[in-house]
């Protein structure tokens, strides 16, 4: 990898817009981690945040820096990165965000990172900077993580109604509602672990490219904790507006569904971060909320609901993409 000279304010500043956007990410998909625990009343919107954003920093002392390696060396090539493209793909992710939360649409923070760093590569040196091994994965798992997000979500929805028949729904929901507080848990470790190392791969990638970490060492450690702190508090904050699509408009849940639709996120969350797979943790709970409520009948998912959700997944990448380039070229002249 060549050494760009970049200027140490220069370094900061994007080192300090990179944690905006990881605080946005938190703040951006806390409803993902948040919903079905308060729209089933387990607990008050501010007790959920506090939960959540625990969680997501435990995730820290939980998974390797798989996803991490994957953004910052096997995405775009790292001959390219200068500051203007690690700008033009900050900005990229936190106008799409911000947009996106401003009208309420469970969108990929993930996807909008991924598609800012090709959207600037490709305007700096063309197609032939994107490392397609790595963005494949990337792309594959835009279908595979909400499907199998809606098969485990499904499939652990009929298990507790065959294994709960003969019990009381009154006992059945004071068990469950106990349980959805470890699912809301490992479903937080999962969000942590995935979407805070696509800042730590950004800032690891920064670093590379300005020569202040050599290539042969592990991220620093001042990194990784400010990513996973930012994101934590950002999911402290939440992102009221996206809670209510998530916890009830595709479908009703009660607390076994809840729990159900948290599990299968989780499971699909962590299989995705040990493989190094960056995966959007907002496809894989609506992927599970769908599948939890279709055990009942597909009249009980507002498909139409669901298939707006998918059409801000098709955009995210292409325009954030698009928004990266012109930032990038916006980027060359200011810095």
């Amino acid at each position: 990898m060549q050494t760009v000279e970049m200027s140490l304010t220069v370094i900061v500043v994007l080192v300090l817009l990179a944690l905006v956007f990881d605080f946005m990410n938190g703040f951006h998909d806390a409803a993902n981690s948040i919903a079905t625990i308060v729209s089933t009343r387990v607990l008050k919107p501010h007790q959920a945040v506090i939960w959540a954003a625990v969680f997501n920093v435990v995730a820290i002392f939980i998974f390797q820096l798989t996803v991490a390696k994957t953004i910052g060396k096997g995405t775009i090539d790292p001959d390219i990165v200068d500051y203007h493209v690690v700008f033009g793909a900050l900005i990229a992710g936190i106008v799409w965000n911000t947009i996106t939360w401003y009208y309420g649409i469970p969108s990929s923070s993930s996807h909008a990172l991924i598609g800012g760093l090709v959207g600037a590569a490709v305007a700096k040196g063309g197609m032939g900077t994107l490392i397609w091994s790595g963005l494949g994965k990337t792309l594959l798992f835009i279908v595979i993580a909400p499907v199998l997000g809606f098969l485990l979500g499904g499939f652990l929805m009929v298990a507790i109604s065959w294994l709960c028949n003969s019990m009381a729904p009154r006992k059945v929901d004071k068990v469950f509602r106990r349980l959805q507080l470890l699912s809301a848990a490992a479903y937080s470790i999962g969000h942590g672990g995935n979407d805070a190392q696509k800042t730590i791969g950004i800032i690891w990638m920064l670093l590379l490219a300005a020569g202040i970490t050599p290539a042969d060492e592990s991220v620093p450690v001042w990194v990784i904790v400010a990513c996973y702190t930012s994101m934590g508090l950002g999911t402290m904050f939440g992102g009221w507006r996206i809670v209510r699509t998530m916890g009830q408009r595709i479908t009703k849940l009660n607390q076994a569904k809840g729990f159900s639709a948290n599990m299968g996120g989780a499971i699909t969350l962590f299989m995705s971060t040990l493989m190094g797979i960056p995966v959007s943790t907002t496809h894989t709970i609506t992927g599970a909320i769908a599948g939890v409520g279709s055990t009942g009948g597909p009249r009980n998912v507002r498909w139409g609901v669901a298939g707006g959700i998918v059409w801000a997944w098709i955009l995210t990448i292409p325009a954030s993409a698009l928004i990266a380039a012109i930032a990038w070229w916006i980027g060359r002249l200011v810095l």
